[in-house]
């Protein structure tokens, strides 16, 4: 399969994405991304990796591109499968394969060190991903991370116990769930793959390791993912240098003109 070339810096690369495919079988995928190449050499990129039902059309992300053709930084940005421009159902879609191929497009389309931002649900893959490359002796590609409101084994740590016992019953005897969005109109599906598959990538419970310096970024009134689960997280990576800053009047999303400015500003001292 080409791969499409970086684009030149400086051009107009949010008007369309590239599309690459990624996986094998029945995972394989239409994978789309938008990048930035480095206006010169010395600087780590970043690489945004989106939360559950989001994409790379987010304000965070859209803000964090900016910032990187500003200061001529490489930036990468794409959708998982099901989500966004990339190809798949959304219910087909497990943090396994949602992390496979995060990692492949990291590889395939970035060069040097890397900060990962990750939010909610992508803050567990970056996690996932920092392991991942650490196994196969890539740690040099690990600048830094900058997780925002880091969904850390959301599946069995946050959602599941919150679960009414009917929404339990339908995803041990339908598969599936349809589960009302704080975010829209319309319920989406939540299914028993999403949870079996979860079971074989939770991180807490033991020494968490992303082999490089680490800022948590934590609304306090999350209602999604509770500042003290951001603080557990904190707790297990005893082995890297950890920041967080717990954002008082914080909701989980964060996308607010300050909470950006503290993104901008936790990506920028890792840069």
């Amino acid at each position: 399969m080409t791969v499409p070339a970086p684009p030149n810096p400086g051009a107009d690369e949010s008007s369309a994405p590239n599309f690459v495919e990624s996986g094998e079988g029945r995972n394989r995928r239409r994978i789309a991304f938008r990048s930035r190449a480095a206006a010169g050499p010395g600087s780590p990129g970043a690489v945004w990796l989106g939360g559950f039902k989001s994409d790379m059309l987010s304000t965070k992300a859209e803000r964090l591109d900016a910032w990187a053709a500003a200061r001529g930084r490489a930036f990468l940005r794409f959708d998982y499968s099901g989500h966004g421009e990339s190809s798949g159902r959304f219910e087909d879609g497990t943090i396994g394969l949602w992390l496979a191929e995060s990692l492949d497009l990291i590889r395939r389309q970035t060069r040097g060190p890397q900060i990962l931002v990750g939010s909610s649900m992508g803050g567990w893959i970056a996690l996932l991903a920092a392991r991942a490359l650490a196994k196969s002796g890539e740690t040099e590609r690990l600048a830094g991370l900058v997780l925002i409101a880091p969904a850390v084994d959301f599946t069995e740590a946050l959602m599941w116990p919150r679960m009414p016992p009917e929404a339990r019953r339908d995803i041990e005897t339908k598969g599936v769930w349809m589960r009302p969005s704080a975010y829209s109109p319309q319920p989406y599906p939540v299914t028993r793959a999403l949870f079996e598959d979860g079971r074989g990538h939770l991180l807490l419970g033991g020494s968490v390791r992303a082999h490089c310096p680490v800022h948590i970024l934590q609304g306090m009134r999350d209602p999604d993912v509770p500042w003290e689960h951001a603080m557990t997280l904190v707790q297990a990576l005893s082995g890297d240098p950890v920041t967080i800053t717990l954002v008082k009047d914080g909701d989980h999303r964060l996308s607010r003109e300050e909470d950006i400015a503290r993104l901008l500003a936790a990506v920028e001292a890792l840069a």
